[in-house]
């Protein structure tokens, strides 16, 4: 019975983590350095509740909400806000991406504050419910929509002009 928990996990954290990841880059704001300890903090914890997976319902869904948990604690921290590189790594540009965008976009998403990056992620890039961000914040489903509201007009206000300028090349 243990071995078949521990292969049913393994087959979990092996699906999971790269979208795990790819949210976490955006949740630290390119960071990818975070983004591989805030990853391996929610598998570590999803392990040890692994064996009451039956009553989670979701277990992917479950983790996206540890990974935000995680980051929203990690932020609380005063060495948090210690970045050893100015700027974001270089990364290669796949096929049919826009690396100046997506850069413009990280350093956008990095001048706001952590929740409103948890609500932006959540909302717009993992496409999650008003209840299921609440659930994951825990807060207000009402809270959330403000959130959104309010997050999305920073995140205009620090693009000014140069998303438009970038989109238009």
């Amino acid at each position: 019975m243990r071995k078949a928990q521990t292969q049913a996990y393994l087959e979990f954290a092996r699906i999971r983590s790269g979208p795990l990841y790819r949210s976490a880059c955006l949740l630290t704001s390119g960071d990818t350095h975070l983004a591989e300890d805030l990853v391996q903090e929610t598998l570590g914890r999803m392990y040890l509740v692994w064996n009451r997976t039956s009553k989670l319902g979701n277990p992917a869904a479950y983790a996206q909400t540890v990974l935000v948990r995680a980051f929203l604690t990690h932020q609380r921290r005063r060495s948090s806000t210690e970045r050893p590189i100015a700027e974001p790594p270089d990364l290669p540009a796949g096929a049919g991406s826009d690396t100046t965008l997506r850069i413009t976009l990280l350093e956008a998403l990095a001048r706001l504050s952590p929740k409103d990056r948890a609500v932006l992620v959540m909302r717009y890039w993992e496409d999650r419910s008003i209840e299921e961000t609440a659930a994951a914040m825990d807060t207000t489903p009402g809270a959330i929509r403000t959130r959104c509201v309010r997050a999305l007009g920073r995140l205009r206000d620090e693009l000014g002009g140069e998303l438009a300028d970038l989109i238009a090349h």
